[in-house]
């Protein structure tokens, strides 16, 4: 959990760059690759974490413009990669302008539970790691390169001429 608005936005930048990797390698053929017709695709996925942030962060009255929940998945990967870099920066131009390190102690209504705004953010930051997991998967089923995050990717460590490490 977060204890200052610094702290969020310094792991904020980090996760929201690394996220923003994975969708801006997404082609738009690749947003129909899923595991099986009862899951999420990789669009939805993509679509999901970017609308997230209008869904989650919105429940705390943090006001800014955000690609919105309700709208569908765009059919073009650049229209989800967008909205994502234009919400996230909303967001936090947002958070910085209306919040206090006291904000991250304040109660909300989540899901028909209390949590703190430090609460809500480290879920949303979770959230978002999770579902890059899925997409990564998904991505190498697609075909496409998978751009690093915690470390390099199988690619990356190629062009590092060296190979990754054995499983």
């Amino acid at each position: 959990m977060f204890k200052t608005i610094e702290d969020f936005l310094q792991n904020w930048g980090h996760e929201s760059q690394s996220t923003q990797k994975i969708l801006d390698a997404l082609t738009d053929e690749s947003l129909a690759q899923e595991v099986s017709p009862e899951d999420r695709t990789l669009g939805r996925i993509a679509w999901h974490m970017t609308t997230t942030l209008d869904e989650m962060v919105s429940q705390t009255g943090l006001e800014f413009e955000a690609a919105s929940h309700e709208t569908p998945v765009p059919a073009k990967a650049t229209e989800i990669a967008e909205a994502y870099r234009a919400s996230s920066a909303a967001m936090v131009a947002a958070i910085k302008e209306q919040w206090t390190d006291d904000t991250l102690k304040e109660l909300k209504d989540m899901y028909g539970e209390q949590w703190t705004v430090s609460t809500i953010l480290s879920i949303l930051t979770s959230h978002q790691t999770h579902h890059r997991g899925q997409m990564t998967v998904l991505m190498r089923q697609a075909g496409l390169r998978v751009p690093g995050v915690y470390g390099p990717s199988r690619e990356e460590w190629a062009e590092f001429g060296g190979q990754a490490p054995a499983l």
